[in-house]
Parts: C-alpha cells; sequence; structure tokens
C-alpha cells in the first residue's frame, strides 16, 4: 500500500459507518452467544487434560432484563477454550451467529489428543432451537472472527495456517471467497467501524498485522506493528479512532508479572501504538464498549495454574479502562470466577457480561458511576463457556 492511502482508508466514510453503526444498534437482537468446551479442564498442577469429544454446546442468552439473563436456546456444537474467547460473533442485524471450530479431539491410544479443525458454522438464532443452516471449512484451526457493520462478510484468522480467510454471508449460505497468507500464526482479529482496515494480532512475534479492504479484496502489505509480550485479542473503538490489544505476556498464561493493554493510534498514517496501560497478570479477553467510552479487560491471574505457584489464584478479575478520545486509562477491578473467558457490553453499554470457564456461569456486572461494580447476579450455564460475543461490542 503507498505511504498516503493509510489516512484514505482509515478516514474515509467515517461518518456514513457511524449512521450504520447506529441503526445496526438499535436493531440488533439483545442477546449473548456462548461456546462451551467440555474436552478440557486443568488438574491442580496446572496441566491441560483432555476430555472426549461430543459434549460442546453453543448457547443463547437472551439480557432483555439486563440484570436477569436467561438461556433462549442451545445446541451441540463443537468448541474450544484453546485460542482467544473470540472464535463466535453475532452478525448484523442479529438473525444468525458465527462459530469456528477451532479444534477437533482424536483419539491417541487410550488417551484424546486435540488438533486444528476447519469448520466454520452458520448458526440461525431464530429458529427454536438455534440451528446450523451452513458449514464451510475456512484453514486450519479457525480462532478469532470479526463481521462487518453489514454483516455481508467475515474475517477468520486461521491460526495453524498463518492466514486470514474472507467469507461472504449471503443469507443463510457462507462462501469462502479468498484466504490472505500472513507470514505468522494469526489468533484474533477485528474491523474498523467502516470496514477499511482490519488488525489481526500475531502473538509468537508480537505484533499486529494490518489489513486493507477494498472493493471486496483483503490485503496485505506486510506493515506489522510491533505491540506488547504475546498480544492475544484486538478491538476497535466506535469511531475507529483507537484500536486496544490485550498482551498476554507468557504465551496464553498468567506467570505472576504485570501485563499491559496497548493502544493503537488507527487514525495516524500509518497506524502505530501510542500508549499502554498496565492492566494485571495474564490479560486474555478485551471488549470495548457500544459507545466506545470504556472498555473491559479479562485477567487469568493464574486461575487455571498450578495451585502451588505464587501467582495462582482462585479467582481471575476484570479491569474497566476509560476511554476519553485517545486517551485510556485504568478505572478499577472487579474479582470474578475462576478463569474469566469471554465478555460482552450490553447493546446500552451499561452492563457487562463475563463467562467463567473454570465455574460454569455467567457474572452480571454493571458500569455505575463511572466504575464496575458486581450486581450479585449469576446464571448457572450448562457447560465451561470458553467463549462470549454479544450482539453489539
Amino acid at each position: 500500500m503507498r505511504q498516503g492511502t493509510w489516512r484514505t482508508a482509515a478516514m474515509a466514510g467515517v461518518a456514513a459507518a457511524g449512521m450504520l453503526l447506529a441503526a445496526a444498534q438499535a436493531a440488533q437482537a439483545q442477546v449473548l452467544i456462548i461456546g462451551t468446551d467440555e474436552k478440557a479442564t486443568w488438574n491442580d498442577a496446572g496441566q491441560l487434560v483432555n476430555q472426549p469429544p461430543g459434549n460442546d454446546k453453543f448457547i443463547v442468552v437472551d439480557i432483555a432484563d439486563r440484570e436477569n439473563p436467561k438461556i433462549a436456546g442451545e445446541i451441540p456444537l463443537n468448541n474450544s477454550v484453546v485460542g482467544p474467547p473470540t472464535n463466535l460473533a453475532v452478525v448484523p442485524p442479529g438473525n444468525f451467529a458465527l462459530i469456528a471450530s477451532s479444534i477437533e479431539s482424536k483419539k491417541d491410544g487410550d488417551a484424546w489428543k486435540p488438533g486444528p479443525d476447519t469448520k466454520l458454522h452458520l448458526v440461525d438464532l431464530k429458529a427454536k432451537p438455534p440451528a446450523v443452516v451452513s458449514t464451510i471449512d475456512v484453514g486450519k484451526q479457525p480462532s478469532g472472527i470479526a463481521v462487518d457493520p453489514r454483516g455481508s462478510y467475515a474475517l477468520v484468522t486461521n491460526r495453524a495456517d498463518n492466514s486470514v480467510a474472507v467469507v461472504a454471508i449471503e443469507g443463510k449460505t457462507l462462501k469462502l471467497t479468498e484466504t490472505v497468507p500472513v507470514g505468522d500464526t494469526v489468533a484474533a482479529v477485528a474491523m474498523t467501524p467502516d470496514a477499511r482496515l482490519a488488525f489481526a494480532v500475531k502473538p509468537t512475534i508480537n505484533r499486529v498485522a494490518v489489513l486493507k479492504y477494498d472493493a471486496g479484496k483483503l490485503t496485505y502489505d506486510k506493515y506489522d506493528m510491533t505491540v506488547g509480550v504475546f498480544p492475544y485479542n484486538v478491538d476497535v473503538a466506535a469511531g475507529g479512532k483507537i484500536a486496544l490489544t490485550a498482551n498476554n505476556g507468557f504465551a496464553g498464561a498468567a506467570d505472576g508479572n504485570v501485563d499491559t493493554v496497548s493502544v493503537i493510534d488507527v487514525e495516524a498514517n500509518p497506524p502505530r501504538v501510542i500508549d499502554f496501560v498496565t492492566v494485571g497478570d495474564g490479560p486474555e479477553g478485551l471488549t470495548i464498549g457500544p459507545k466506545g467510552d470504556y472498555a473491559a479487560v479479562a485477567l487469568l491471574r493464574g486461575s487455571n495454574s498450578d495451585k502451588k505457584a505464587f501467582f495462582y489464584n482462585k479467582n481471575g478479575s476484570i479491569v474497566l479502562l476509560k476511554i476519553d478520545g485517545k486517551n485510556v486509562t485504568r478505572v478499577n477491578e472487579v474479582e470474578v470466577g475462576g478463569l474469566p473467558e469471554g465478555m460482552a457490553f450490553s447493546p446500552d453499554g451499561a452492563y457487562l457480561y463475563v463467562g467463567n470457564f473454570l465455574d460454569s456461569d455467567l457474572w452480571v456486572l454493571k458500569v455505575d458511576g463511572g466504575k464496575l461494580v458486581d450486581t450479585g447476579k449469576r446464571l448457572k450455564l450448562p457447560g465451561h463457556p470458553a467463549s462470549l460475543r454479544g450482539s453489539v461490542g
């Protein structure tokens, strides 16, 4: 890409994108989607224990009553806790959802061994119960999903293939239109509100790839930003001025050392990291509120680590960040359950829902008086929530 096109890509259509986003938010269903993983757990020594497949679920949660979420439907569907909790997404305006099957378990002697899967499913959320209406192969270990504001296509990171797939969403049909190599393993991906730029995190080399989408084609000009150690998640704020990455720090696990969130100036030419916010040990889950004024970061805090480790904590926590233009500051921290993974704000940005893998439940938090508070409301889930997304955010 020529130097001058970065600013054009970031700025073009901002006003139209804002109108599109507002319309999409108004029309979207008030639901959460959750993928559970019953194939994996951790023993007291912090070692991953693999179980037989076949018990994972896709769950739809109704949040019309913000503090009293309820399960609206569920179906058996393969999912995995291996990877960032962004392997599913609601397709605007809210009639369908995407979920990627990242890991497939296979028999290995007397044990089960995980390996990369390749499936991407389209789920009809209006069906009773929800129903898979289309399935395609996208690449090895699809791990992160971003959907454009119109719901016409999705980007999927193929972690074991070092690539990003472009998938057209045509009614109840998925179609793989192209696959773009990016040179390194990629975990999560996020788009700007105008869908002109996308950011794909490369955890093993501590970088974020910048991609351009124009005239139905995705391009990668090999421009990567160096961010924090082991970036594992990424999101873009409404308005498209900044993006945030959660820098896990220790290859997908906590280690007792503080880690960071990096702040990316999307409007810069080219985009670049302009700040870091210290958040705590093992940030993995990351989501920005629909208004772009707050972000939440889930800290593992060693909750799935060796119970004898100095950094082990029974519970994880959520850190609230305040976004003011391009300035991001830490507000407060709330302890939640064990191994918090996926999170999502309500469409109005007033509530935050957190899935705790080890405790098999959903916590309801609230942004109240500029701080994050625990409402005390819980929803028991029929499985371990490995990933979670909302109708916006």
